[in-house]
């Protein structure tokens, strides 16, 4: 008999397959000389566009934990990536939603998503590849060039013009002030959850305002699972 384990990620995986063409990520078993085998699977999602990644298919391995879903899959990207928040050697990545931002409530669909939103919005100043992020506080062009070359040469990518106005230097270095009146009496941590995937504070305020979740007198809280499936969704534009 499966177990409750199984059983969520069997049901995720069918939810995932349902949705994929909205979502744009897939996962399945990893064997699939053995599709029941649901503790190793494969994510793959394409390269956001204007982004130096574009047109290229990402594969992500991905590693169920005993005690999933209260403690987080266990990814690592099989295609060679350049870029700062993945290791350029093993694929390893730094992303808070896959460590300490993890929540019980969270999917392998939302991971996969956030690992999209990644290559949107590389954090260079919380790197796991010190190299590719100096390289990218740096010399923008150069990385952005470098991008590209490898998602065409490991990601089946097209050749084309890379598009480097989102890496100058200006844009690294600076960041937005934590201006409190940014989150209209949301708590913090609870807003950021969803920035730590990529998504825009603002965007995240506009989608609790949107779905109405409760401001908790600004305190932080656990939102339950189907307020997180619409809050992603309108951040996604499927609302």
């Amino acid at each position: 008999m499966a177990s409750t384990r199984e059983r969520r990620i069997a049901k995720e995986l069918a939810d995932i397959h349902a949705d994929k063409d909205n979502s744009g990520v897939l996962a399945q078993p990893n064997d699939p000389n053995d599709p029941s085998n649901l503790t190793r699977l494969k994510g793959t999602f394409p390269g956001p566009p204007d982004t130096p990644y574009a047109g290229g298919i990402f594969e992500v391995d991905i590693t169920i934990p005993d005690m999933y879903p209260f403690k987080s899959p266990s990814m690592k990207f099989i295609t060679k990536i350049w870029h700062p928040n993945v290791s350029s050697v093993t694929g390893a990545i730094c992303l808070d939603t896959l460590g300490t931002g993890w929540s019980p409530v969270g999917t392998i669909k939302m991971a996969l998503i956030s690992l999209r939103m990644l290559l949107e919005s590389p954090n260079p100043k919380d790197p796991q590849d010190a190299e590719v992020a100096k390289m990218m506080m740096e010399h923008p062009d150069q990385f952005a060039q470098k991008a590209h070359d490898w998602a065409v040469k490991y990601a089946n990518a097209p050749r084309r013009d890379v598009p480097v106005h989102q890496y100058t230097q200006q844009a690294v270095v600076e960041k937005k002030k934590d201006d409190p009146s940014r989150y209209q009496g949301y708590n913090k941590d609870l807003i950021d959850r969803f920035v730590n995937m990529g998504f825009d504070v603002d965007a995240v305020v506009d989608a609790f305002n949107f779905v109405g979740i409760d401001r908790n007198g600004g305190e932080d809280y656990e939102l339950e699972e189907a307020y997180m499936g619409d809050i992603t969704a309108r951040l996604l534009g499927e609302q």
